[in-house]
């Protein structure tokens, strides 16, 4: 599923199709066909096309941004370091890139 990237969308329609995007992620990863299922995949993928719209529609209409980030394959890294964080939360201490 595409989603448009010009500068002119609603704020609130693209955070409709975000959320339809985790809701479909969620199906997938739900109804998984083995380890390496293409559709949760594509449901990845959904997500962060969706998300950038969404952040590109915000910043455009209000000038904000959220303190979210989309993670591509030169963050594997730190994705992973905050993946192993023993207990799963964040810490004041944690390095999180503001971009």
């Amino acid at each position: 599923m595409g989603y448009n990237n010009t500068m002119n969308n609603n704020p609130h329609t693209e955070l409709d199709r975000l959320i339809t995007a985790l809701k479909n992620h969620l199906t997938a990863v739900t109804n998984r066909n083995g380890e390496h299922d293409p559709a949760i995949d594509e449901a990845y993928v959904e997500i962060a096309n969706a998300f950038e719209t969404y952040e590109n529609a915000l910043f455009e209409e209000h000038n904000e941004v959220t303190p979210l980030a989309v993670y591509g394959d030169d963050d594997d890294e730190d994705l992973e370091e905050l993946l192993t964080n023993d207990d799963n939360t964040f810490t004041p201490e944690d390095d999180i890139d503001y971009e």
